[in-house]
């Protein structure tokens, strides 16, 4: 079904699930996410399973037109799966064939997904926050952790607070939407100075950030945080959030206050507001950065694959990602190389000055 048809009892269950499965509350996992991308990808659908006349299973994925499907989301969901009563295993090719796909893509695959087991072709770490014990008891650790980190981010946060600039706030669910396109704005030029794809240049993903910062629901909610100096934004994130898991999402900062490390202070006041709230863990991603090992305390696992039914589809899907992954994959496998081309991208990036 289109994820619009979802009524009330569908959607009670599918949260009633993803508390039984004992995973983290990731906000991507919540019908609400599904939903909010199906308003802005119309492609978007959703496998229901029922038993006995009530629903058990949810799959959400997008659908191409030649049958090729991805995650929900793919591309900017940082969690991703089938939400399925335990004990329901079903075969993925049937599954696909259900569905009509030739292909399933993801890029983010929860861990314990036991229906796409095999098809994962890479394995990826995501750094967490445990704040569980609460904020005093994570900067104790990071004391002993990251000690140079913790005391340079905490020196620097005092120098700006110092400045000239007025008084330092932080403020963790920030609703003025000016705020948010402040933070789009600061992105979109990281994006284009390092040489990457500005994902804020497409309508859809723009669009669905804003829908998701006006979203309040128990598992999926909108947050914006903010760091101020005086009334200037100085720093920005925007992420989802559960009862008790904040995924982060997309941070950035205002490049004239770098000397101050400003994303830096963020997220440790963001991990200080988040235990304030009774959230536990602090999701920071897939993928590797110097601040998320200085902040993690631990990690998840994350999958990223495909699952392909036999037919030329597949030989088609092949052919459209699989050279492509094996490079991107090689190069992440030899830091130095995989450095030498951040250095290229931001080298090209420069060439082509600001757009």
């Amino acid at each position: 079904m289109r994820a619009r048809e979802l009524g009330t009892r569908e959607v009670e269950a599918w949260r009633e699930l993803r508390v039984k499965s004992g995973a983290p509350a990731n906000p991507f996992m919540e019908p609400e996410f599904t939903q909010a991308v199906a308003a802005v990808r119309p492609r978007s659908r959703v496998a229901v399973w029922w038993e006995d006349g009530e629903p058990v299973g949810f799959f959400p994925y997008e659908k191409g037109p030649l049958g090729q499907g991805r995650a929900i989301g793919h591309g900017v969901s940082d969690c991703q799966g089938a939400v399925l009563r335990p004990g329901l295993h079903p075969a993925a090719q049937v599954l696909l064939r259900q569905c009509g796909l030739a292909s399933w893509e993801f890029d983010n695959l929860e861990s314990g997904q036991r229906v796409f087991e095999g098809a994962a072709v890479g394995e990826f770490a995501s750094p967490v926050i445990d704040v569980g014990e609460g904020y005093q008891a994570y900067e104790a650790l990071l004391r002993v952790q990251s000690p140079k980190f913790l005391r340079t981010t905490l020196a620097k946060e005092r120098r700006l607070a110092r400045g000239a600039h007025g008084d330092l706030r932080f403020v963790f669910d920030e609703r003025d939407p000016a705020a948010l396109r402040t933070l789009m704005r600061w992105k979109s030029a990281q994006y284009r100075r390092t040489g990457r794809r500005d994902r804020f240049a497409q309508e859809w993903i723009t669009t669905l950030v804003h829908r998701l910062h006006a979203l309040r629901a128990p598992g999926c909610s909108g947050v914006l945080s903010v760091l101020y100096a005086g009334d200037r934004p100085v720093a920005a994130h925007f992420g989802l959030r559960s009862a008790t898991v904040l995924s982060c999402w997309f941070p950035a900062y205002d490049p004239e206050f770098a000397k101050y490390s400003p994303g830096l202070v963020l997220h440790l006041r963001m991990a200080e507001a988040a235990a304030a709230a009774g959230i536990g863990m602090l999701d920071l991603g897939r993928g590797s950065a110097e601040y998320k090992d200085a902040l993690k305390t631990g990690e998840l696992t994350v999958y990223e694959g495909a699952v392909v039914r036999p037919g030329p589809r597949a030989s088609l899907h092949w052919l459209r990602r699989e050279p492509a992954r094996r490079a991107h994959a090689y190069v992440r496998a030899r830091p130095a190389l995989a450095a030498r081309g951040r250095t290229t991208l931001n080298h090209l990036a420069r060439l082509r000055g600001p757009r």
